[in-house]
């Protein structure tokens, strides 16, 4: 995995937002997908908001998908095996970049056919622990749901193939994730520091 790790790290430092294929392998992507189909049918996912745990706002013009937030007491072995992968990605990441990353947190996604998420920054005003923004994705049907990323006054589109890994500076750019035209899924989340 370190090649894989070398090149998500490399594409950041070069561009300021690291991209790699393959971060989690087709056979695990078709488990966590298995995974959000049965959490949607058993209406475990809940529509996301914005802000924080202590203020949230739930506002379908400003995004539309739905969550499950992971957590490893829920003892499931593909989330546990994506787990696994996170923690070997922070210790690389903490021993070659010297980053201080303390800790994660990710929840499923589920952008159903014509979701969006605005254009936003994943930063809270009251909180700045988290460092950096990490989106796994996970079907291999794409049709829509791009998530463009601004930056220099312009913009890149990065399309959510299955396996594919985005990572930036979750206080520096702000990003949006463009209508759905078949649902996307995925794992978002943050890699974070301790408070200042």
């Amino acid at each position: 995995m370190e090649i894989i790790f070398n090149e998500l790290i490399d594409s950041y430092l070069a561009t300021n937002i690291g991209t790699v294929k393959n971060f989690v392998s087709k056979a695990l992507a078709a488990h966590l997908v298995n995974n959000i189909t049965m959490l949607h049918a058993g209406n475990k996912l809940l529509a996301a908001g914005t802000g924080n745990s202590l203020l949230v706002n739930h506002n379908k013009l400003v995004r539309s998908d739905k969550i499950y937030w992971l957590d490893r007491i829920h003892n499931d072995v593909h989330e546990n095996s994506f787990f696994d992968l996170m923690d070997s990605f922070v210790n690389y990441l903490n021993s070659s970049c010297y980053t201080g990353i303390t800790g994660y947190e990710f929840h499923y996604t589920l952008y159903e056919k014509g979701s969006f998420y605005k254009r936003h920054l994943d930063n809270f005003k009251q909180n700045g622990t988290r460092a950096f923004s990490m989106i796994i994705y996970l079907n291999a049907e794409v049709d829509g749901g791009e998530l463009r990323i601004y930056q220099d006054g312009g913009s890149q589109d990065i399309t959510p193939n299955a396996g594919k890994s985005v990572f930036f500076k979750s206080t520096e750019l702000e990003h949006e994730v463009l209508l759905t035209h078949l649902p996307r899924m995925s794992i978002t989340g943050w890699l974070k520091v301790s408070p200042n």
